[in-house]
């Protein structure tokens, strides 16, 4: 049923669905690997889709951490809000990421310590992934990170824009097959960049 209406939004929104079926386990496991999750007390996804990493987001996570979803999909807003309803500490936003300073203002989140991101930034406009990439390295803490996977390599400049490092690992056990990238900014690059 998921993977059904995973195939239906990707055929009808194929620019903000970037994939014809949901992520697989092992690519999961692949997004959490570095996440401290005895330490981070807030954490967002970026278009969680059918709840993949989201529902390893709450097995891994400690019962006060806040998990914030943002989905601008309506079909997966509803099929999330109904999957999790039972959940504390989670809230979903049927929303956009480009809004997400406004967001984590709305649910009175102080900063990120992880932004897991499904977005497929190699067919979201530029305008739009600019937006997203330069308030998510706005509101992450000084060691956090911003965490996302996408299919080649072809982002990987562009996304560092927004970030000094990147860390690249790849995983094999998808349809297709895809990168993790690990995002970070040092403190220093934050100060010039920002003026924090």
């Amino acid at each position: 049923m998921k993977r059904l209406l995973f195939l239906f939004q990707y055929i009808g929104k194929p620019r903000t669905v970037g994939s014809i079926l949901p992520s697989s386990r092992f690519l999961g496991d692949k997004m959490m690997e570095g996440i401290d999750f005895k330490k981070a007390k807030y954490i967002i996804e970026y278009g969680p889709g059918t709840g993949v990493f989201t529902k390893k987001l709450l097995e891994k996570r400690s019962p006060e951490t806040i998990i914030l979803l943002v989905e601008q999909n309506k079909e997966f807003y509803s099929l999330l809000k109904e999957k999790f309803k039972d959940e504390r500490n989670l809230f979903i936003v049927y929303g956009s990421a480009e809004n997400i300073i406004e967001h984590v203002r709305e649910y009175g989140v102080p900063y990120i310590d992880y932004v897991i991101s499904g977005l497929p930034f190699a067919s979201l406009p530029k305008s739009v992934s600019t937006k997203i990439l330069l308030e998510s390295s706005k509101i992450l803490k000084k060691d956090g990170e911003f965490i996302t996977f996408q299919y080649t390599m072809y982002k990987k400049k562009f996304i560092k824009q927004f970030f000094t490092k990147i860390d690249v690992k790849r995983e094999l056990r998808n349809v297709p097959p895809a990168y993790v990238f690990s995002c970070s900014m040092s403190q220093n690059s934050r100060e010039e960049s920002y003026g924090v």
